[in-house]
């Protein structure tokens, strides 16, 4: 009963917090025409708009506080993870400053994402003032640095309190903050999409036949993806015995599990959030040369889908660096007196899980780019909405994954305390 006590805490203070992010979302920025915005957004659905309305939960679309949604802190996070690796100061303090040197690391990245959401926050100031609805009507009531100004300050408070729910959600919660603000905004989204979908088959833009389609097109993709997350490629171990005293220990033979695709769910939302803002503020800009570089950065473009596959593939092996060190592996087996059949310990054995990590490493990447760009270049051709396609498909499941896998860790953490509490009672 403590245990699910507990339990119901934690889901409860998740579901509060998720709630008062979906709050924040309908509230608009002041000095802006809500009529104008709303028919700007729906002459753009299908383009670049309409996929970072998708990442913000819609709040791109109503220029809500929380507009630029999580995507600044995002940033930042990338960033400071390219330092790790460029700056041995900074990589020193994530590792062996313990807990010391991450909440610096945390402070530093909060820091760099206020820096990135005034930039971005000016960007679209300054864009709104340009753009007009449909019927020519200005999106901007009264333009100026009055606006700017206020706009700045708004999209930055937003983006600060985005950031404070989700570490509060990942502290207090269950699941990883950050992942489940992005899950709650394309959830949400999909009831719209669905209505969107049934508008395009009565005005006879879709046929019925194509919509049965992309549903079967659909499922086979979800379980595409929970068949490949769930997959591992086990390295057998085994341990020798020792004889300590009177007693052999060791000797029993197991496995070390490598899961198919390490990185998760990290490389499509690193890359979308790379690719999509600057492509955004390109769009909010009036310069034709800014518009024209823009237009490559469709989500229908070749040249956005070379740049997206790319930054998958770095991101698949640049995060698998971060969170798995081979090295480490290997002394540890070689320590604990462990070892892999046929393979000798230590440089070895790094050698050896280095190279099964950089194969199971590249079939992730080439199942994140094919799940993420086929459904995603379909979307474009026919204009179906983007809560349907790969990469919120791919975010979809595999943040439910993760949650009920932390939910189900939970309760057996809860119970094996409970189990020991009674064995001790028992003893005394």
């Amino acid at each position: 009963m403590a245990a699910q006590s507990d339990l119901g805490k934690k889901l409860g203070w998740t579901l509060l917090l998720l709630c008062c992010y979906r709050i924040g979302v309908h509230i608009p920025i002041p000095g802006v025409d809500a009529a104008a915005i709303a028919s700007f957004f729906q002459s753009m659905s299908g383009t670049l708009f309409g996929l970072f309305d998708m990442f913000s939960g819609g709040g791109l679309s109503n220029v809500s506080v929380f507009a630029l949604g999580i995507m600044p802190y995002i940033s930042a996070s990338i960033i400071m993870q390219l330092l790790q690796v460029a700056s041995p100061s900074i990589k020193r303090m994530a590792k062996e400053e313990g807990q010391a040197g991450r909440r610096k690391l945390t402070q530093y990245t909060r820091y760099l994402t206020v820096l990135i959401t005034l930039v971005q926050g000016l960007g679209i100031a300054v864009g709104l003032e340009s753009m007009t609805s449909p019927t020519q009507a200005p999106i901007v009531l009264e333009p100026g640095w009055t606006f700017r100004l206020v706009t700045i300050m708004t999209f930055t408070a937003g983006t600060v309190l985005i950031m404070w729910l989700g570490e509060q959600i990942t502290e207090k919660g269950v699941g990883n903050g950050i992942s489940l603000i992005i899950f709650s905004g394309i959830v949400v989204g999909i009831p719209r999409a669905i209505i969107q979908s049934i508008a395009l088959i009565q005005a006879g833009d879709m046929s019925i036949f194509f919509a049965v389609l992309i549903l079967l097109f659909m499922l086979v993709v979800t379980v595409a993806i929970v068949f490949v997350e769930r997959a591992q490629r086990r390295i057998p171990i085994q341990y020798a015995k020792r004889q300590i005293g009177r007693k052999m220990f060791g000797g029993q033979n197991t496995h070390l599990p490598l899961r198919v695709n390490t990185a998760g769910v990290i490389p499509p939302i690193f890359a979308s959030s790379l690719l999509l803002f600057p492509a955004t503020i390109g769009q909010f800009s009036s310069n034709a040369f800014v518009q024209q570089i823009a237009s490559y950065f469709q989500p229908a473009s070749l040249v956005y889908n070379i740049i997206f596959i790319a930054l998958i593939f770095f991101f698949c092996y640049f995060y698998t660096a971060i969170i798995i060190d081979p090295k480490d592996m290997a002394e540890n087996l070689k320590k604990a007196g462990g070892f892999i059949p046929s393979i000798r310990p230590g440089e070895k054995t790094q050698e050896y899980i280095d190279t099964v990590l950089a194969r199971l490493t590249l079939s992730g990447a080439v199942y994140i780019s094919l799940v993420s760009v086929m459904p995603m270049m379909l979307i474009a051709k026919f204009n179906v909405p983007f809560y349907f396609g790969g990469t919120s498909l791919l975010i979809l499941v595999g943040v439910s994954m993760d949650f009920m896998s932390r939910i189900e860790s939970h309760l057996i953490s809860t119970q094996y305390a409970g189990l020991m509490k009674k064995a001790q009672g028992r003893g005394k």
